[in-house]
């Protein structure tokens, strides 16, 4: 017996150190450094940071808690990792760093003297003692041994700090319930005291882009905040342009920067929990999202909740093969492309900002069209497929409460870029099956971007962040139609604004097609290669052209955000249509080849993220292979805080890196077809679904290794692929796709 039961042991002991092992074993939430992309500088001195925010919260959450280390504003985001203090934890709702914040609120613990305003009361931090998850964060702050421990935890709309304080006779929690320094706009917040029940709440109506677009009176972002400690005093403070006057146990505050403070006594390593509920709707509607998503002082049951929800998503895509940093840079990629756009729906319920007025429905917001359009909404075909058909509701709910499909909704209207690629986003999810909405709304939506000049079209020149309440659609589109082109002389960004007005053309064209508008189909279609009426043969270039049909003297006139290299292969809807406009395949060939040999192509921004694929059009497929690997890199993307080449645009620039490894990309929206680049990693395999089953896809790259980076041949399901390229349809219902890789190009593999 003595011997049975020794062995007993080993066996118990030998079981517990594999499940120890085992429980150790990093997860895809694991791999995820939300500090990639938070450095203002970019990778070089010409190019911007990745723009992104170390938040806190589930998959497209409609709140972002994050640690703050400045004041944001249009073109600065909260966090941003040289920064050495931190001024607040904050409920955000900035998408990203060109856009603006709107609703939010921050707190900020301290001890000993009372200090108000955001730089007065910052606190010194080292990133030696800050850890960032995306279900949680942490940060030490202050000195001389006077440290405070911030933690955040979060749902989608409602967070939890936790606060950890020395010994303290007066310790204190301030609130700032707005932060009016430089919008364009009046506002006036306000703020109320409930020592009772020790809480606060309140509201904060500022649109930090509302400048851009209409007036919204009924638009606030509505906050409770709760305390888990009583208040042994409090006040209230109010500073707007001046040094704050303290009205010491008021209980009522409103203004444009103003706020409220708790104080408090406190033993060394006591811990102070505050819960944070946001809503769009009412403080009533705050306190039920506070019921449903953190009901307790848990702390550790929100982390795990939230932990347990990205692992579910990112687990979507699994890859094997890789190095621990390459799983690090893939994993916070795939992150990035799991926050917008923004949940803007609370229970049923939501306020819409197009006609000030709450709705029933699910809604979600702040898309960045211009950006996303082209990989970020595809990639979410495969990984979020149950978020897609509401995701096209929100954009139909928009046309509907404000008359127009919105360009960049931040949350309302702002004339922000060009285009309308919500016809884009919705025609290339039509074409993929998604048609749980109304399709005849979806089409008139549409229909009217491409057919309907917005009021004064010809009496505008549409400026890019133009400011008012007229929201623009397609600036110049009278022009279009009219003359075959936008005029550079009547309307900015004209040649741009033609290629891209092309472009939405050919996807709703296809829309129309598949629901028998034929001449609506015929009209589209010519119209979406105007676009060949801007090809100058003296310069080779899309050029820009007056009212008058001459062509601008200035061969960089017309473009946004580039130049004439930029958009040279900039329609993506008809590439035959541009190879025989160029002079065929080889004349197509020599223009790329130029394009990237003499660095004239810039990964930092999304006209030409399709460029490197263009050579599968032309025949040259390995080029592709060899320019998918240069890009995918540590050129573009690496695991540091410059880590994004460019801003990551609300996760466009991330879409690309995670379609890019896996060996295939969205060239043309509107159609089904992926152009085929090289997978990075020996084994990638997605988690699908098909007609609401689950099912996997597996993509294998034998033999890819530093060197081999050339496909040899590509079988999906045993069957020689023999053109670069495949469908929607053929992933959906295929289940193993094999590359066979080698170290020099295979010029017949797709023969």
């Amino acid at each position: 017996m003595r011997i049975i039961f020794s062995k007993s042991i080993c066996i118990v002991l030998v079981l517990s150190a594999i499940n120890f092992l085992f429980s150790q074993e990093k997860q895809a939430v694991d791999y995820v450094n939300p500090l990639i992309g938070t450095s203002a500088q970019g990778f070089a001195s010409n190019k911007d940071g990745g723009g992104t925010m170390p938040c806190v919260g589930t998959p497209f959450a409609m709140t972002n808690f994050v640690v703050q280390t400045r004041e944001n504003k249009i073109s600065e985001m909260p966090y941003v990792f040289e920064d050495s203090t931190i001024e607040g934890f904050m409920a955000t709702h900035q998408p990203t760093v060109w856009m603006g914040d709107y609703g939010y609120v921050s707190i900020m613990p301290q001890i000993g003297e009372l200090k108000l305003l955001p730089k007065e009361r910052a606190m010194s931090f080292s990133h030696e003692n800050e850890i960032s998850t995306p279900y949680y964060y942490s940060v030490i702050m202050g000195k001389n041994n006077k440290h405070i421990k911030g933690e955040i935890a979060a749902s989608s709309r409602c967070g939890m700090f936790q606060f950890t304080f020395p010994k303290a006779n007066e310790a204190h929690i301030v609130v700032q319930g707005i932060n009016i320094s430089e919008n364009k706009k009046a506002f006036q917040g306000y703020l109320k005291i409930d020592d009772a029940n020790q809480e606060i709440t309140g509201y904060n109506p500022e649109r930090m882009s509302s400048h851009l677009g209409p007036e919204l009176k009924n638009f606030k972002g509505y906050y409770i905040i709760q305390f888990d400690k009583p208040f042994e005093s409090y006040g209230t403070w109010n500073s707007f342009r001046t040094s704050p006057d303290i009205n010491i146990m008021g209980k009522e505050q409103s203004g444009a920067r103003m706020g409220g403070y708790i104080t408090f006594s406190t033993k060394a390593g006591e811990k102070v929990k505050v819960r944070i509920a946001t809503s769009f709707i009412s403080i009533e509607q705050a306190r039920k999202n506070l019921e449903m998503e953190i009901p307790n002082w848990d702390f550790e049951a929100v982390k795990n909740n939230t932990r347990n929800l990205w692992q579910e998503d990112l687990s979507k895509i699994q890859i094997q093969g890789a190095s621990e940093e390459q799983k690090t840079i893939f994993y916070t990629a795939l992150f990035h492309t799991m926050l917008f756009p923004r949940e803007f729906s609370e229970y049923g319920l939501y306020y819409s900002p197009f006609d000030d007025k709450i709705h029933q429905g699910v809604s979600y917001n702040d898309f960045s069209l211009w950006d996303t359009f082209r990989a970020l909404h595809p990639l979410l075909h495969f990984t979020q497929p149950d978020r897609v058909n509401p995701m096209i509701q929100s954009l139909l709910q928009m046309y509907q409460e404000g008359g127009w499909l919105p360009k960049w909704p931040n949350p309302t209207y702002t004339n922000i870029m060009i285009g309308t690629h919500a016809d884009a986003v919705i025609a290339d999810a039509y074409v993929k099956g998604f048609r749980d909405y109304d399709v005849s709304l979806a089409y008139e939506a549409v229909r009217k971007n491409a057919m309907q000049p917005q009021m004064g079209d010809t009496e505008k020149q549409w400026g890019d962040r133009d400011e008012g309440i007229l929201y623009e659609a397609r600036g110049g589109l009278t022009y279009y139609h009219s003359l075959g082109y936008v005029a550079a002389d009547r309307t900015r960004e004209s040649v741009t604004r033609t290629i891209e007005f092309g472009i939405d053309d050919f996807c709703i064209a296809q829309m129309a097609k598949d629901l028998g508008k034929t001449e609506d189909y015929e009209r589209l279609i010519k119209w979406s290669k105007n676009y060949k009426n801007l090809y100058n043969p003296d310069t080779g270039f899309l050029n820009a052209r007056l009212f008058n049909g001459e062509w601008h003297k200035n061969s960089q006139e017309g473009f946004t955000e580039g130049g004439r290299w930029t958009y040279l292969f900039g329609a993506m809807h008809d590439i035959e249509g541009m190879i025989e406009l160029y002079g065929g395949k080889k004349n197509f060939a020599e223009k790329l080849n130029e394009n990237f040999n003499e660095n004239h192509y810039r990964h930092d921004n999304e006209p030409g993220h399709h460029y490197a694929y263009l050579f599968n059009y032309c025949g040259q497929p390995w080029k592709t292979q060899e320019l998918i690997r240069k890009h995918t890199s540590v050129e573009n993307f690496r695991n540091e805080p410059i880590g994004i080449n460019g801003n990551d645009d609300c996760g466009q620039m991330s879409a690309w890196y995670v379609f890019s490894v896996m060996g295939f990309y969205p060239v043309t929206p509107g159609t089904e077809v992926f152009a085929i680049g090289a997978p990075q990693f020996p084994e990638i395999v997605l988690q699908l679904k098909r007609d609401g089953k689950s099912k996997s896809f597996k993509i294998v790259a034998e033999n890819i290794s530093a060197d081999n980076k050339y496909i040899q041949s590509v079988r999906l399901d045993g069957e020689l692929l023999k053109e670069p390229f495949i469908t929607y349809t053929q992933v959906l219902n295929g289940n193993e796709l094999i590359f066979q890789m080698g170290d020099t190009p295979n010029k017949n593999a797709f023969r």
